[in-house]
């Protein structure tokens, strides 16, 4: 009755001393704040009894907010860190929420029987008992060659669990929730790997620059090139004095060299190389090596040179753009040196790695090998594009030259992403070679009719990008003038490349204006020519045959047909609305 005619202010300062004077078994817990009436049981659940017509005063109308799970970059660079890291791509892992990053699914315990061998040899078609049989020694032959024949259980090695992103991407080679991907914050390279890699003191780092050969400046990473070469000239300085300075050794790794035609010269290719990375910022390097992690080409090398300068406990550091191909060359790293085998995760996905992943037991002693997040180069145009689009970009086989002998007047269309216009020549012609996915449609015409291609053919017949008003997302349509000038006819001179896309190479003996259309923000450059050899078989005005047009075509001619079945159906069935007109007119007569 006390209680029901008091009011709820006067009764919280009446049974608040009661709360404090709430009986535990041993001696409270001491704190300097009134605890919150909410989290009791939480504070030492085992211990604390509290009166239970306390909980009366919890306002239950307030709704309780979940907050999204924490997702963190650093991934499991602390061997301290007791979270489970998934082993693909080095996010934390969870299964407790389907829509945040990591989630996985926990695999069921399998009885030890699983999978047993199954003996498959095929039984002798025999018309009657074989004299071996009769004689007792088939049955023992058999065991015996199946003994030696099947493989035991437990002999391959297990597949680690992954989170269902990478299950996605290694067997479906797509993201499974691609809404889940805007959980995932920025990866802050200076932050996380950039303060380590500056550091004066701890382990001797070893810098992986790792480019892509066939998009080599949209791949190359600048800023860790002139932050790496910093570094080394600071703590350079700082160890000549005497003081503390651990020194990073800075290599260059051009990946997917396989790409490249097989006539290029290694020698011209490690000059060229060197000279791009110089005007990159890397003006530092220790030393540049190029492989194909697909076959094996140049890892060896790598493997005994990396080892040499990261010492028994150094850390390598692989850093490079989005799908520049760092995951597949650790693989091939541990495949190649006998040790544990890595399980990155590989997929031409932009963003495939998503944490820092820590890659022990690949090279010899205590050095330790970390894969990083693909750094997101947004001048590359393979950043805007859909999962489709990026396909016929992708450049998956070796490069194969397109060369167009064309003159002033004439325009060359890279599908809907690039096009080179020809405005001035002091020579007659000039060779342009496209390097490009062979996916990509190409198309020579006059300039005056470019309008007509951008109006009817974009997202048509010149893909990417695919679908009607597909380019106007991307961005806006700008133009970049270029003077250049070469001195040969039989090779290209001068190269006008697009991150992210590939490059035009010209060749010619005199001087050009000229004028190359992309989006807004894509990085256009000018460069010495990466390839010289042009093709002997020149395209023909139009469109390449490619499957793309020819689809393109069909689907235009279907429209064009049933407009003018309509149109014929409209017409007959005009024709007999007034038949009394002609009756008319025919008694007339």
């Amino acid at each position: 009755m006390i209680i029901r005619s008091i009011s709820s202010s006067k009764l919280k300062k009446l049974i608040f001393p009661l709360y404090l004077s709430a009986y535990t078994h041993k001696n409270p817990i001491p704190n300097s704040s009134p605890p919150i009436l909410e989290n009791v049981y939480t504070q030492n659940p085992a211990k604390t009894l509290v009166p239970p017509f306390l909980f009366s005063f919890r306002n239950y109308s307030t709704p309780i907010k979940i907050q999204s799970l924490p997702v963190s970059r650093d991934g499991n660079f602390e061997e301290s860190i007791s979270d489970v890291v998934c082993p693909g791509c080095g996010v934390k892992m969870q299964d407790s929420d389907q829509k945040q990053p990591g989630y996985f699914i926990k695999p069921c315990v399998k009885p030890p029987n699983y999978k047993t061998p199954i003996n498959k040899n095929p039984v002798a078609d025999e018309p009657e008992i074989s004299f071996s049989l009769k004689r007792g020694l088939l049955n023992e032959d058999v065991e015996h060659e199946n003994q030696e024949n099947v493989e035991k259980p437990g002999q391959k090695g297990e597949k680690p669990v992954v989170c269902a992103r990478c299950h996605s991407l290694r067997y479906y080679g797509k993201v499974k929730d691609p809404s889940v991907e805007n959980l995932l914050p920025d990866f802050d390279f200076d932050h996380t790997v950039g303060r380590r890699l500056m550091s004066s003191s701890g382990a001797r780092a070893v810098v992986l620059m790792v480019v892509d050969a066939s998009d080599f400046d949209g791949s190359f990473p600048r800023k860790v090139a002139q932050l790496v070469s910093r570094t080394i000239e600071e703590n350079s300085r700082a160890w000549k004095e005497g003081k503390s300075g651990n020194v990073p050794r800075m290599v260059l790794v051009v990946t997917k060299i396989d790409l490249l035609p097989s006539s290029l010269s290694p020698t011209r290719l490690e000059h060229w190389v060197r000279t791009r990375a110089r005007e990159g910022g890397a003006i530092k390097l220790t030393s540049v090596h190029m492989v194909s992690a697909v076959r094996d080409w140049g890892v060896k090398n790598l493997i005994d040179d990396v080892v040499g300068l990261a010492g028994p406990r150094g850390h390598i550091w692989a850093v490079g753009a989005q799908n520049a191909g760092k995951s597949t060359l650790i693989n091939a790293i541990g495949k190649c040196s006998g040790g544990n085998l890595s399980h990155l995760t590989e997929a031409p996905v932009p963003g495939t790695t998503l944490g820092i992943l820590r890659v022990e037991g690949v090279l010899p002693r205590n050095a330790k090998l970390f894969d990083t997040p693909g750094l997101l180069h947004p001048h590359q145009i393979s950043t805007r594009l859909t999962r489709d689009e990026q396909k016929l970009v992708h450049i998956s086989k070796e490069l194969k030259p397109r060369t167009y002998r064309i003159k002033v007047g004439h325009s060359v269309h890279i599908g809907g992403l690039m096009r080179l216009d020809v405005e001035e020549l002091s020579v007659d012609s000039v060779y342009v070679t496209v390097w490009a996915s062979p996916l990509i449609p190409l198309h020579m015409g006059r300039t005056e009719n470019v309008s007509t291609m951008l109006e009817e053919h974009f997202g048509r017949q010149l893909q990417p990008p695919i679908g009607e008003g597909r380019s106007e997302e991307l961005g806006k349509w700008l133009k970049r003038e270029f003077h250049v000038n070469g001195n040969m006819w039989d090779s290209s001179s001068v190269d006008i490349a697009a991150s992210g896309l590939g490059w035009f190479a010209i060749g010619l003996k005199g001087d050009a204006k000229l004028g190359v259309w992309t989006y807004d923000g894509v990085d256009v450059i000018v460069r010495n020519a990466l390839l010289p050899n042009r093709s002997y078989d020149f395209e023909v005005a139009g469109f390449t045959v490619s499957k793309i047009v020819s689809t393109a075509d069909r689907s235009s001619n279907k429209q064009r047909c049933d407009e003018k079945k309509r149109k014929l159906s409209d017409s007959t069935a005009e024709k007999p609305a007034n038949p009394s007109t002609v009756d008319v007119a025919s008694t007339t007569c």
